[in-house]
């Protein structure tokens, strides 16, 4: 044996020796002998395991081109890919998104602009006079919005949905704008048929006076506007459907405007009966043998008979432009029912007003007597339009006729 290999077996001998093992269990004592082989095998085993972990280790870690590592990789661009395509989506449904909401922002300023020039419409119909609201087959609270703006509340919420989703809501928005849209079109037409309607009624009864409307509309007097819509009068439109709606309003508006004022010229006009008790006529309008000196004459109002002290009434609202004695007419009262009308009450025995007193239909101004020129205990009523006399007659069977409906 040579000295190389002595000292092997010496190394091997001082890193395997021989190991006994004891044991001792319920008193009795066991020992095992673990031989320098069996040691050798044992650490070259765990040598062998150990190596093959660290490499399998390093081979995941450092070296991307291996078969594990591209299986792995392949399911990294996979998922990557899935997270882009979702990125993607979700911009594009947010960018809808915020599409959507500037375009319901617009239309809920448009709108509300439009409902408040609405809302002064109907205002300005029920509060002109008598007016059947269930003519209107809409009802002005469906012109809001809120309906619409909760819906897109909603659906602001669904920012993660499909784009085919997206597309179909906005498709789904225009159509509730263009309803909207339709729906106060026809209200407009609604409120402009009534206004003509209106306003037809009330020339009627001024025709019935045989003044006529072309006379009464020589003396009408422009306001300001009826409607505040501010795009009217600024002349700037956001697209052509609001300069449409603003020419509509103003159409509209304006038939309103004519309404109201034929409808104000009637309700001051003197139209009902000028004696508090039951009378007769005794003398009428217009040429007539003059019972003083039995001469044709021309007689400007009509004389009405009842009895002394008979209560003498206003035959419409105003104020009194005179209270006294005139020549002819002994004590008169005239009274001023604007828009050129005026109407005279004379050969009163007592006077109740005083110039300037504002007066209601059928308040009382005086005492049925025979002051003036007169025969007997009378009234001697005129009615005058523009500083011209009109037969008293006309104007009381309109009465009757406005009365009547």
């Amino acid at each position: 044996m040579t000295k190389k290999t002595m000292k092997v077996g010496e190394l091997f001998s001082r890193l395997f020796p021989e190991r006994q093992i004891y044991h001792r269990s319920g008193g009795t004592v066991r020992y095992f002998i673990i031989s320098p082989s069996q040691q050798a095998v044992l650490s070259v085993a765990i040598a062998a395991v150990v190596g093959w972990t660290l490499y399998a280790t390093a081979s995941l870690v450092f070296l991307p081109g291996s078969t594990l590592s591209a299986q792995g990789q392949q399911q990294i661009d996979k998922y990557e890919r899935w997270v882009q395509e979702l990125r993607a989506r979700d911009a594009l449904s947010r960018s809808q998104l915020v599409e959507r909401t500037e375009a319901f922002q617009e239309a809920t300023v448009s709108f509300e602009e439009r409902h408040r020039t609405l809302e002064v419409m109907l205002d300005a119909l029920r509060n002109g006079g008598e007016l059947e609201t269930a003519a209107l087959r809409g009802d002005g609270t469906a012109l809001l919005v809120n309906a619409s703006i909760d819906e897109a509340d909603r659906r602001q919420s669904r920012a993660s949905e499909s784009i085919q989703e997206a597309r179909t809501d906005n498709a789904g928005v225009r159509r509730q704008i263009a309803d909207i849209q339709r729906e106060q079109q026809v209200f407009l037409d609604e409120v402009e048929d009534i206004a003509i309607e209106r306003a037809e009624a009330a020339r009627g009864v001024l025709r019935l006076t045989a003044v006529g409307t072309n006379r009464i509309a020589e003396n009408r007097e422009m306001g300001g506007p009826l409607v505040p819509f501010a795009s009217l009068t600024s002349g700037e439109f956001n697209s052509p459907e609001e300069a449409m709606f603003a020419e509509r309003v103003a159409q509209v508006a304006a038939r309103m405007e004519e309404a109201r004022y034929y409808e104000n010229v009637v309700s001051t006009l003197p139209l009902a009966d000028p004696v508090g008790v039951p009378s007769h006529l005794t003398s009428n309008y217009g040429l007539r043998v003059d019972p003083f000196n039995q001469r044709p004459g021309w007689h400007n109002g009509i004389d009405v008979g009842a009895y002394w002290n008979a209560p003498i009434t206003a035959t419409g609202p105003g104020k009194v432009s005179f209270a006294g004695t005139k020549s002819g007419y002994g004590r008169l009262v005239e009274i001023d029912h604007g828009n050129g009308f005026k109407s005279r009450y004379g050969h009163l025995r007592r006077i109740n007003v005083s110039t300037g007193d504002t007066v209601a239909i059928g308040d009382t101004v005086g005492a049925m007597g025979s002051t003036g020129r007169s025969t007997g205990p009378h009234l001697h009523y005129e009615v005058w339009f523009n500083n011209k006399p009109y037969d008293p007659v006309e104007f009381l069977r309109a009465g009757k006729h406005v009365h009547q409906e």
